[in-house]
């Protein structure tokens, strides 16, 4: 079955860095188009940025400029560089396909706080 494993979350300040990681399982990773997602409280979850099998990416204007996505796929993993990061970055990210699997991962926490 899906496994999603993400990881590399934390509490960092404002125009702080990240880098998180998404390990899959259960899917021929290479050929699918992989995405990182994210959820505030209150809110819904969006999807923030995704890559191709290919290698092609494309991000919401949100992020657009701060994050990069990347991919291994000699590790099955997704990758997502966030710098300049700010309060409203907060949110618990999840990694998913595209389109989304119904089984999502725990997530991984990433608080931009002063």
């Amino acid at each position: 079955q899906v496994q999603l494993v993400e990881s590399g979350g934390g509490l960092v300040q404002p125009g702080g860095s990240l880098r998180l990681s998404c390990a899959a399982s259960g899917i021929i990773f290479s050929l699918n188009t992989m995405g990182w997602y994210r959820q505030a409280p209150g809110k819904e979850r969006e999807r923030v940025a995704y890559i191709t099998s290919g290698g092609s990416t494309s991000y919401a204007d949100s992020v657009k400029g701060r994050f990069t996505i990347s991919r291994d796929n000699t590790k099955n993993t997704v990758y997502l560089q966030m710098n300049s990061l700010k309060p409203e970055d907060t949110a618990v990210y999840y990694c998913n396909s595209l389109p989304a699997s119904s089984t999502w991962g725990q997530g991984t926490q990433v608080t931009v706080s002063s």
